[in-house]
């Protein structure tokens, strides 16, 4: 039943072959691998507009051409 499905498993990237349950190892670990970078992007989102206001904030406080501010 298995048999079938484990021969016709074949990933080829450049010029690495892999075939058999190698190959459904791999697929299996670039899901896993992409649900878990999908989860931390979700995280993440919440913090970059905070960021940029932070970093931008900054950015006005060095800079050299405001008046009285460095001197």
């Amino acid at each position: 039943m298995l048999q079938p499905l484990i021969a016709a498993s074949r990933v080829r990237v450049g010029s690495v072959r892999i075939r058999g349950v190698p190959a459904i190892l791999c697929g299996v670990a670039a899901i896993v691998a992409a649900a878990g970078a999908s989860a931390a992007l979700q995280r993440v989102a919440t913090i970059v507009p905070e960021t940029l206001r932070e970093a931008r904030l900054l950015w006005i406080a060095v800079r050299a051409d405001r008046p009285g501010m460095l001197s």
